[in-house]
């Protein structure tokens, strides 16, 4: 038996074993049901002997069969609202990469920042910040990987004794940087948008979670998180007699080619600036005691307007605007989207028919009851061990996978403590993004290994020492800050 087939069988048999046991123990066959989906998905999730995305059928297949819910319940959750919130972005995305703003953005960034090694990584870690809010992580990663690869690759331009430990620590700063800074927005990366979908969904009488409230908190967070990471990348790979100013002539040169900024570039632009500020202003926001309302609660339809629901717009506007350079061709052509990442939208769609299946056959409720011995300890003690939890978790399965498997966890979890359920939602969703040990955690880890600069020791010593601070701030700034 080879060792694919060997993973794949994993799956069932672990999942048949689960039904069965609770099965004996006199449980229903919808919460064994549950359990057993539960434990295929997280065992394929993390030996990925299959593509992630077809881990995602499991719910639609097996839930109807297992008496769960029936096939048009679980179709439902595959196309929850907050799907095409991440399906807007990355058409925005691909808006930015057909007409090469990307690249003007990160030239200009770089030329700005100075002229050593440790000024051109805080020009790498400060542009893949910016960019990584708005579009996908891995999306950010290949688009600047170029630019950065092109610094690396003038061994000219830095001292030879220390040009490896200089081009690791920048393709680290633009891995790590990605997935720090798709933290600080909806849209930044999947994890977020899931978690919000899930909340609102659970909690549809609530105050949503809106791209302004997430960022009033997770900015000044993954901000605060990347700073870190800069300091530590800067300590550990940039000597000081390494430190020199070099010429910067080659990037002038790069900018040059670009020349101006075309008239594709200026209403991508505008089209972005605009769907960004609509996304900040929509719902209301409130700082300290004053409430400034957004502009969705001056129209009687207000309330059926969804950050999704603007990013869809802008995709819309994209495709109708026309571009300069040919009358019959808009900014964005549906032959530009076609590698958009089916297997994403599944996941999410997987992730909510999972949630779902939790609520309808009980397994929430069942949890509750097994976890609340953890509720006397208290709350900054459990968060810390969440947040290590889905640490670890994340270094061997993807990210959305993690936040997957825990979000129906700690929602019975929160009850049973009589606490808020954001306050272990919302780190478990962050320390999802925590995986940089390994070059399997993300897909960002992956694509910046893959150059074959940095190796596998230096991921694992950065990236212990940045999950350490991520985990210890994430607690302290749950402690502090009130979501």
């Amino acid at each position: 038996m080879n060792s694919r087939l060997f993973k794949i069988l994993l799956g069932p048999i672990a999942a048949l074993i689960i039904f069965v046991i609770l099965s004996r123990q006199g449980l229903s066959q919808p919460i064994a049901g549950t359990a057993c989906v539960l434990v295929w998905m997280a065992m394929w999730w993390i030996l990925e002997p299959v593509d992630l995305g077809v881990t995602s059928f499991l719910p639609f297949v097996f839930f109807p069969i297992l008496g769960v819910m029936d096939a048009s319940t679980v179709a439902m959750q595959y196309m929850e609202q907050t799907i095409f919130l991440f399906m807007g972005g990355f058409f925005i995305a691909y808006a930015m990469e057909k007409w090469n703003l990307h690249q003007r953005l990160a030239y200009k960034v770089l030329r700005n920042t100075g002229q050593k090694p440790s000024r051109v990584l805080l020009g790498v870690m400060l542009t893949t910040f910016i960019i990584s809010m708005w579009i996908s992580n891995t999306a950010t990663v290949m688009m600047l990987l170029a630019a950065v690869l092109s610094i690396v690759r003038h061994e000219h331009l830095f001292d030879r004794k220390y040009h490896s430990q200089i081009a690791c620590a920048l393709l680290l700063g633009l891995g790590y940087t990605a997935s720090i800074g798709g933290m600080a927005t909806l849209v930044g990366t999947p994890t977020n948008m899931i978690f919000a979908g899930f909340y609102d969904k659970t909690f549809p009488d609530a105050l949503p979670i809106s791209f302004s409230r997430w960022f009033m908190f997770a900015f000044p967070f993954s901000l605060t998180l990347a700073t870190i990471a800069y300091f530590i990348i800067r300590k550990l790979f940039i000597h000081k007699d390494a430190d020199r100013k070099f010429d910067m002539e080659f990037i002038r040169k790069e900018q040059e080619k670009l020349g101006k900024m075309s008239t594709e570039e200026k209403r991508v632009l505008v089209v972005f600036f605009i769907t960004v500020l609509l996304w900040f202003t929509r719902a209301d926001i409130q700082i300290g005691d004053s409430v400034f309302r957004g502009w969705a609660s001056y129209l009687s339809f207000g309330k059926w307007i969804k950050d999704s629901t603007i990013a869809m717009a802008a995709a819309t506007v994209l495709f109708i605007l026309p571009s300069g350079k040919i009358k019959t061709e808009a900014l964005l052509e549906w032959k530009d989207v076609t590698k958009l990442p089916l297997r994403i939208l599944l996941l999410f769609g997987s992730g909510f028919a999972l949630a779902k299946g939790f609520e309808q056959s009980g397994l929430g409720n069942l949890l509750a009851g097994k976890l609340i011995l953890l509720k006397d300890f208290p709350t900054w003690i459990i968060v810390l061990g969440v947040a290590t939890l889905v640490t670890v978790l994340s270094e061997f399965a993807s990210n959305v996978a993690s936040i997957q498997l825990m979000l129906p966890i700690l929602l019975p979890l929160s009850a049973s403590m009589g606490t808020d359920p954001l306050q272990l939602m919302v780190p478990a969703t962050l320390a999802a993004s925590f995986g940089y040990m390994l070059p399997v955690a993300t897909a960002a880890n992956t694509i910046v290994y893959g150059t074959g600069y940095i190796p596998v020791k230096s991921m694992m010593r950065t990236g212990f020492l940045l999950n350490v601070c991520g985990i210890l701030l994430l607690t302290l700034l749950m402690r502090v800050l009130h979501f």
